[in-house]
């Protein structure tokens, strides 16, 4: 069972959402790229699961318990004290990481990584106001040069600050959102022949392409 819920107003520009997963059965779940990091606590304690690049199988025991923050595309920013990148297809202890105190055990963990969320962004820089704009444009199929333009910035300026919103390059990122957006749309009901038109491929074959690239798995079996 999964359930997300929207943050308080104080967390609402930064988090995504706050979320917890409840495994009903022994599986191996399959986490796809969708531009985001997540402070998670699960079985072993609390982790951070830095940005994919690609797909993340992961062991859930019947029973097991997670509980999640998700920070929205290109908001992490210093929070977890490490550049992004380091953290690209990681998932890595809290405690290896040294920018958040330890956290206590607790019945329920969500009030503990709220708080330890909050006091932590009071101390740290905001995130850099260009990345969801950057984000939206990749995401429309403007070109990296034509959002580095939009931007106001060079291409070597874009990429410097993608990696240090995103954890990738702007190309990546485009991959990446560019999938999210066929994703949502197949689960909408959109028909799989007209997905990669409406998400900005050049053709089938290229949705394709990228979504085994990114998922492993075809795009009908992601969606269902």
């Amino acid at each position: 069972m999964y359930a997300e819920w929207p943050p308080e107003p104080a967390l609402a520009g930064r988090i995504a959402c706050l979320w917890r997963q409840v495994s009903e059965d022994d599986r191996t779940q399959l986490v796809v790229p969708d531009a985001c990091v997540d402070l998670i606590w699960g079985p072993s304690g609390p982790f951070v699961a830095g940005p994919d690049t690609g797909p993340v199988p992961t062991s859930m025991r019947v029973g097991d318990i997670f509980t999640g923050i998700r920070f929205k595309p290109g908001a992490t920013g210093e929070v977890f004290g490490v550049p992004l990148s380091e953290l690209r297809d990681q998932r890595v202890p809290l405690d290896a990481l040294g920018a958040l105190p330890p956290l206590d055990d607790a019945p329920d963990p969500m009030p503990v990584l709220r708080a330890a969320i909050a006091d932590r962004l009071r101390r740290t820089p905001p995130s850099d106001p260009a990345a969801p704009a950057a984000a939206a444009a990749l995401r429309r199929g403007d070109s990296v040069r034509e959002v580095a333009w939009e931007l106001g910035l060079s291409e070597r300026q874009l990429h410097r600050r993608s990696v240090a919103s995103f954890g990738y390059a702007p190309k990546t990122l485009q991959r990446i959102v560019r999938f999210q957006h066929a994703l949502r749309l197949a689960r909408s009901g959109v028909p799989l022949a007209e997905v990669a038109a409406v998400a900005g491929y050049a053709d089938q074959a290229h949705l394709s392409r990228d979504v085994r690239r990114l998922s492993g798995v075809t795009l009908s079996r992601l969606a269902a």
